[in-house]
């Protein structure tokens, strides 16, 4: 049809790996062997629901296909093997088989990856491909994501081509510098542990002993996520204001009409008659927008910032506290009714994600966190798609590790199973404060987990098995962030200085709150839309 009769379309590449009903699958080309004189192994562990599967060529050079249940983690290096046909070690077993066997799995780093190895399916990005874009001038990620549309469709070769691009830089003789920004040359893990360790408080102090210059809009909220994580300060803080971006300033998320909403917690989702009826009360009263989450609370949009401290007053009078939507915390513990009512219910999710709630409320950590709480495994909160995720079972509860929605959505990983309340707590104390020791700037948890050497294998072995002899450090660090919470917006409305950073301008000659363009829409007010050139014309 194309007039190029001599082009044979000789099928597509489809491997995948993807979760089903909870569990890791993969499948990379010829999985079933279908090759003649096609070798196979296979690993099984039903103990712990693994099973691996190699296809290989009949001299046992070549990978032709591979299938894997219970544990995606072996897939990217076995793609590589199998797309780019690169020569199998001698023992090709010990691409499938645990550490524990005594054979050390080969480590396909970037280096061994031919010019040819296809690292971008999306946009048929080639190892070539980068490094040609680094000989006509490409310095950072940014620039290779733009001159090659690597990383730029479904994100999934985005650590890949990262590795890549930095392994090149080194073997270029190019330092790769890791620093947070130009104040400081180290890391954010770095900062954390100079922080704790040396008892540093402040971001002068800081910068003093360890940096140089004035800091940044990077480093300056960065640092002071360490200081709120280590030492669980107020932010308004005189030491600590200055270092707050706009939202953590004012306690409140701006919106694009530069009103801001009003978040109350609301542990687990539950909420008494009166309590929901005091929001009734504040929303008509101050004509803000309202709104029930998928979170289960209620956001309140379009206060002014007067009124802020005169809205959180009644909130806070009537039993609320702050939900930190604001800052980068714990925003929800989403739950189902549980056993309390539920027929299918098998533990009392509610108060298990009413205890989490009120527990990691006051947590600060290098990104939002969110949990749910499910009370059987029919998972009607969706635990699996959360920071930490809890599912009950006859014998306790499943805990569920590193997953998240949004742009990317990551399936979360079991991490344990039938742990009573206590150990459930416990392991999630670590879990979190070692993510919060070790996770790089502004990184979710499941980008953590991605990242980190060793992957959910040597997560478990710091958590449960205490392999670095932290845990007990981390549940004191833990345990001092429960025992300091407090209400940042109570503490602030009580304080007479840090109220004045919500008071208007003096020669406001009307209320702020009339100069804003509104309209009604489904009987509230809703930001006035921008009117575009086509539609004047």
């Amino acid at each position: 049809m194309i007039g190029n009769v001599g082009t044979t379309f000789t099928g597509a590449d489809m491997s995948t790996k993807l979760k089903l009903l909870g569990v890791d699958v993969g499948s990379i080309g010829d999985a079933h062997g279908a090759t003649p004189g096609a070798l196979n192994y296979r690993y099984s562990n039903e103990i712990e629901g693994v099973y691996r599967r190699l296809v290989v060529s009949a001299d046992g050079s070549k990978l032709l296909g591979a299938i894997l249940v219970g544990d995606n983690s072996y897939y990217d290096t076995l793609l590589q093997y199998a797309l780019n046909g690169i020569a199998l070690p001698e023992h090709p077993e010990s691409l499938i088989l645990p550490d524990s066997s005594g054979m050390s799995s080969p480590s396909l780093g970037a280096s061994a990856l031919p010019y040819e190895a296809t690292l971008c399916s999306c946009h048929n990005v080639t190892k070539g491909d980068i490094c040609e874009a680094m000989n006509d001038g490409a310095v950072s990620l940014s620039d290779i994501k733009s001159m090659t549309k690597a990383a730029t469709g479904c994100g999934g070769c985005a650590a890949m081509v990262k590795t890549v691009f930095e392994s090149e830089l080194e073997a270029r003789g190019v330092q790769v510098d890791k620093s947070i920004c130009e104040h400081f040359s180290h890391t954010r893990q770095e900062l954390f542990h100079l922080v704790k360790v040396e008892g540093i408080q402040t971001f002068d102090e800081l910068i003093e002993r360890h940096g140089q210059g004035g800091g940044c809009e990077i480093c300056k909220p960065a640092v002071a996520s360490i200081l709120a994580s280590v030492w669980n300060e107020h932010v308004h803080e005189a030491k600590h204001l200055p270092l707050q971006d706009t939202n953590d300033t004012f306690m409140a998320n701006m919106q694009k009409n530069g009103t801001y909403s009003v978040v109350p917690r609301i542990p687990g989702g539950e909420i008494t008659p009166k309590m929901l009826i005091k929001i009734g009360e504040v929303g008509e009263k101050y004509n803000l927008y309202t709104k029930i989450t998928g979170g289960q609370r209620i956001d309140l949009f379009g206060a002014t910032l007067d009124e802020l401290p005169l809205i959180w007053e009644e909130l806070i009078a009537a039993g609320f506290e702050t939900g930190h939507a604001y800052g980068k915390s714990l925003r929800t513990v989403k739950s189902c009714i549980g056993d309390t009512w539920c027929r299918y219910g098998v533990q009392d999710s509610m108060s298990m994600a009413i205890r989490l709630e009120n527990r990691y409320k006051g947590m600060r950590s290098p990104h939002k966190v969110k949990m749910a709480v499910s009370g059987c495994t029919r998972e009607c909160a969706e635990a699996q798609s959360k920071d930490i995720g809890v599912i009950a079972t006859e014998n306790g509860w499943n805990l569920y590790v590193c997953g998240n929605g949004g742009m990317k959505p990551r399936h979360a990983d079991l991490f344990a199973t039938d742990l009573d309340d206590e150990t459930l707590i416990r392991y999630i104390d670590r879990v979190l404060m070692f993510y919060v020791y070790t996770a790089d700037r502004l990184q979710r948890t499941s980008v953590w987990l991605e990242n980190l050497q060793g992957g959910l294998k040597y997560l478990k072995e710091v958590v449960i098995d205490d392999s670095l002899g932290l845990a007990e450090e981390l549940e004191t660090r833990m345990q001092h962030i429960v025992d300091t919470y407090q209400c940042e917006w109570k503490t602030a409305i009580n304080d007479s200085e840090k109220r004045k950073r919500f008071r208007s301008y003096v020669n406001a000659s009307e209320p702020r709150k009339a100069r804003i363009q509104l309209i009604e829409e489904r009987g509230q007010l809703i930001p006035a839309r921008m009117i575009t050139e086509e539609e004047v014309a």
